[in-house]
């Protein structure tokens, strides 16, 4: 199959970055705890949530409740996260360009439908403020980083597309504490959305220390 000009010149462009050895064993490292994240939220939260652990039953109630907007929020959440490590894949670009538009596509209407699903579980809620931060930072970098992909500006979209996974995995990242009595029965909803804050600022702060880390550890000559 003959590629068209521009899918050669985003190839071409995406080849003359050459990975180091230490920088794909740290971006395997990197998945590996992710992936070990993800599997320890499943286990300890929507696991137990199905069997009705005692200090989730409050929470189960209202899950229940709000079944017609956590589904498409879930789903949506699912497949960003999903997506997300497929399109990091130099080999898949590579090999499928066209595959990784696609998904592409998916990510950004899934990230509009969690967003908008996110936001409306919450109103009426002391969670809102919270959740509407994520969302408009989720929002915020991933149409970025779509604008990014348009204009070939490969380099800028790779860094817009890292932030906006960034947000997209604070939805595992901020339940890690769920198993913490006292994140349930002391810290409150208000409190509770001022962490969810914490971990967006704080998830986004990090990916961009990670993509200049370089500039700020070397001195130029």
């Amino acid at each position: 199959m003959r590629r068209t000009m521009e899918e050669v010149s985003v190839m071409m462009t995406e080849e003359t970055v050459v990975p180091h050895p230490a920088a794909s064993k740290f971006k395997w490292l990197l998945w590996s705890a992710l992936g070990i994240t993800v599997l320890f939220v499943f286990i300890t939260s929507e696991v137990l949530l199905i069997t009705d652990y005692p200090m989730y039953h409050a929470y189960r109630l209202q899950v229940i409740s709000d079944r017609h907007l956590l589904v498409p929020h879930t789903l949506a959440g699912t497949l960003a996260l999903i997506i997300g490590p497929l399109n990091f894949s130099s080999r898949l670009r590579h090999r499928w360009l066209k595959l990784h538009r696609i998904l592409g596509r998916i990510y950004v209407v899934s990230v509009f439908v969690g967003s908008y699903t996110g936001i409306a579980l919450a109103a009426g809620r002391p969670g809102l403020p919270g959740t509407s931060m994520q969302s408009a930072a989720w929002i915020v970098c991933t149409i970025a980083a779509w604008i990014t992909a348009r204009n070939r500006q490969i380099v800028q979209h790779r860094q817009w597309m890292a932030r906006s996974y960034a947000v997209t995995f604070t939805f595992v990242s901020s339940r890690v504490l769920n198993l913490w009595p006292r994140y349930w029965s002391h810290l409150g909803d208000v409190l509770s959305a001022v962490g969810v804050i914490a971990f967006t600022l704080a998830s986004i702060l990090i990916v961009d220390l990670g993509l200049n880390w370089h500039e700020l550890t070397t001195r130029r000559k």
